[in-house]
């Protein structure tokens, strides 16, 4: 299963008083969720950690009720909106034989982001669905429809094998981070830079993930600073099958490992494991294209401590700068805070790894820029490209008869 940072996000949505949180009550086995008769008891999106059978732990998210009416309720209705950017399932809540517009808006943003859905109608103690309306829904919209009552939740083990069946496996099952390009026994060296960005005793998460993808394959992980790997390689036997880097220290791992051994670097890793490898590829070249005026957005996928010498918003814009030799504007924006502007106002858009978050989340995070034709690029890759190694460290996953590599 995923790690806690990539657990599967399922959102609950429907109007008042359908029996949201119930249902999360009832999904989770404990009084997690508050339920109330008032309407309205939810106001703002709600995480819940639970456990879903043949799933593992997953977040459900209690949304506020999509009938919310005023300006707040405008509010709560757009942050419940938001909500769909970032999930890999939905749960439609109807109760009462009632379907309208509300529904039929919140379906039309599921389909936006490409949301898969299932449509429960809740109270079926007090009202089943009618057969007219079971029929409509399954042949219009061409999903799971079922009866269900938190009340009297007979049918729950339905309801939790139409979930596994419907969330997209790729929201749950983790793949390889490089198992397809390494073999049993072979050895990988980790270039691990210590500095001041690297956390107090211990790893970066994707160090730590990539040696546990290691470990996964009947490999063997090699960890060792900069510093120490000329002389490490001296000694060390088996020689390494791929060596991965910190992005920061590329120029030196790019000196110090022989051109017969692949090197990559950790932030390219997870751009082919969680990121929009494909548009990455595409966009990276871009870099080069940059003119004075343009604004390149910086996204974060995490909060954490700035430092003075922080790779996203001090390195990178220095970096690219330097690079195109060009006067570029920057805006970083950390999380999944919302983009000041128009996303067209933008040139170029350089996303971190986002070890910290769903693959469904960052792609969703990327999309309005694909879809303006706004080039997209990684920090790792972008590093790479700025560097002149760019090739070197996209060819371990990129086979020459099918993209072309030659790009600087």
């Amino acid at each position: 299963m995923k790690g806690r940072e990539a657990r599967p996000h399922i959102g609950i949505f429907g109007r008042r008083n359908n029996g949201k949180s119930s249902l999360i009550n009832v999904l989770g086995g404990q009084d997690i969720a508050i339920v109330s008769k008032i309407p309205g008891t939810t106001t703002d999106p709600v995480k819940k950690s639970i456990e879903i059978p043949g799933i593992g732990p997953a977040v459900m998210i209690d949304t506020a009720g999509m009938d919310d009416s005023g300006e707040l309720g405008d509010m709560r209705t757009k942050k419940s909106l938001d909500t769909i950017k970032i999930i890999d399932l939905a749960l439609l809540i109807i109760a009462g034989n009632t379907f309208g517009v509300e529904e039929e808006k919140i379906i039309e943003n599921f389909k936006k982001w490409e949301v898969s859905f299932i449509i429960i109608h809740n109270k079926s103690d007090l009202a089943p669905i009618t057969d007219q309306l079971f029929s409509i829904l399954e042949k219009k919209y061409h999903v799971s429809v079922l009866n269900f009552s938190t009340l009297f939740p007979e049918n729950i083990e339905l309801l939790i094998s139409t979930i596994r069946k419907e969330i997209p496996e790729s929201a749950y099952l983790a793949k390889t981070l490089i198992g397809d390009i390494i073999s049993q026994g072979d050895l990988v060296l980790l270039i691990t830079p210590i500095d001041d960005e690297a956390p107090e005793g211990r790893l970066i998460l994707p160090q730590v993930q990539a040696i546990r993808d290691i470990l996964d394959n009947d490999a063997i992980a090699v960890v060792a600073k900069e510093r120490e790997v000329d002389a490490l390689l001296k000694v060390l036997k088996p020689r390494p099958a791929l060596a991965i880097t910190d992005s920061q220290v590329f120029l030196k791992a790019d000196a110090s490992v022989p051109d017969d051994i692949p090197l990559t670097s950790f932030s390219t890793v997870l751009a082919r494991y969680k990121g929009d490898f494909d548009n990455y590829l595409l966009g990276t070249p871009h870099l080069s294209e940059l003119k004075s005026g343009d604004k390149v957005l910086i996204l974060e996928s995490c909060t954490h401590h700035v430092s003075c010498d922080d790779i996203g918003r001090i390195k990178i814009p220095r970096w690219l700068s330097n690079f195109t030799g060009q006067d570029l504007s920057y805006q970083v924006v950390s999380g999944l805070d919302k983009v000041p502007g128009k996303i067209t106002d933008y040139s170029m858009v350089i996303q971190c790894g986002g070890c910290m978050i769903t693959r469904k989340q960052l792609i969703n995070r990327l999309k309005p820029a694909i879809d303006a034709g706004i080039p997209v690029s990684n920090y790792g890759m972008s590093i790479a490209y700025m560097q002149g190694i760019y090739n070197r460290a996209i060819a371990p996953f990129v086979k020459s008869d099918n993209h072309n590599t030659n790009y600087l």
